[in-house]
């Protein structure tokens, strides 16, 4: 199901210990790489992921964010919704499952939970798939 693990471990660190914690660590990464792809695979999901590159093109300004709040870029579930056409409920568990995944970030202000992409967890999941396949 995996690809073999390519990496070896240095001559010193032979103990069963070792490979063990190795072995768990290469594993935990493999499945935080397809718990990604699997929230990439809703076309919903990807779409609301797109969106949120350029979220100024794709959504009405976020009159309700308070003015002293510094989450740029960030848009409410309620716009996101509106956007997708789906029921809140289903876009709000997209979106905690891209939040999940590390593609996306939030904040809470009052009632409002705004959504954006968190750069940093792409990045690494890029990485993480070139060095992967």
């Amino acid at each position: 199901m995996f690809a073999p693990i390519r990496q070896t471990l240095p001559k010193a660190e032979h103990s069963q210990k070792t490979y063990l914690h190795f072995y768990k660590n290469r594993y935990n990464e493999l499945m935080d790489t397809l718990q990604t792809i699997k929230a990439l695979s809703n076309e919903s999901r990807f779409k609301i992921l797109e969106w949120l590159k350029h979220p100024e093109e794709h959504f009405d300004p976020q009159e309700h964010m308070p003015s002293k709040c510094d989450f740029h870029g960030g848009i409410c579930v309620g716009s996101i919704s509106e956007k997708t056409g789906l029921a809140q409920s289903v876009v709000s568990g997209y979106l905690v499952k891209l939040q999940k995944a590390g593609l996306l970030e939030s904040h809470r202000a009052g009632q409002w939970t705004y959504y954006r992409r968190n750069e940093e967890g792409i990045k690494r999941f890029i990485e993480q798939l070139k060095e992967e396949l």
